[in-house]
């Protein structure tokens, strides 16, 4: 196991210092590669250095422009930072260096979501959700997409898939319900809030729309 892996297993144990100084020692034997520096930058984005850490990602590309997950980790750190048209753009940069994984498509498509280009993220978020077959998150985030845009039916879709997966969604429990009554359809509407305010019982937009059902007498 080279000083890389070892210092990414030592990431994922949480052992921080014993990390950066497997990284810290694969730059200096191979200053010249990109991977350790994106390595470092990750390790300083977990314990909350993100300014740090995109120094590191920053000296990444300077070695390889091509290196899409140097593109992608500062992404991240943008994104976190709230800062959207900047991660949007370094995820595009990723996706055009290669990167067609379904994160990237998720966060790129999430960050248009943010600009609120919802259009625009839409295929973004159709591919992630082709990608990641198995992640609740993502179909949820999908389907909201779809509903705000207007795309009723396929919206109830992506969220009752993102329930399949996720039985205690309690987000997509409330926007099923949401669609529903948007089709007119109470007592779909109204299920859906029950079962949302099972999972989470302090779900106040569920509360009010099961309110709102109930007092209309539909």
């Amino acid at each position: 196991m080279d000083k890389n892996q070892t210092g990414i297993k030592l990431m994922e144990e949480g052992n921080w210092e014993e990390a950066a100084k497997m990284f810290t020692e694969a730059i200096e034997e191979t200053p010249t590669d990109a991977i350790p520096y994106i390595n470092f930058g990750n390790l300083l984005s977990a314990v909350g250095n993100k300014e740090k850490a995109l120094d590191f990602y920053d000296k990444a590309i300077e070695l390889d422009e091509g290196a899409a997950a140097a593109y992608y980790c500062k992404g991240n750190v943008f994104y976190e930072l709230e800062n959207f048209t900047e991660a949007q753009q370094m995820f595009e940069k990723a996706y055009r260096c290669g990167l067609e994984t379904g994160d990237n498509f998720f966060m790129l498509g999430m960050s248009l979501v943010h600009l609120n280009e919802l259009r625009l993220a839409l295929p973004y978020l159709q591919r992630s959700s082709e990608l990641n077959e198995d992640d609740a998150e993502v179909s949820f985030q999908y389907g909201l997409c779809l509903a705000q845009e207007n795309y009723i039916d396929e919206a109830i879709k992506q969220l009752q898939r993102a329930v399949s997966i996720d039985p205690n969604h309690a987000d997509a429990l409330y926007n099923l319900g949401v669609a529903y009554g948007f089709k007119e359809e109470a007592n779909m509407a109204l299920e859906m809030f029950n079962r949302a305010l099972e999972v989470q019982p302090d779900h106040l937009l569920a509360g009010h729309g099961k309110k709102l059902i109930e007092d209309s007498g539909l």
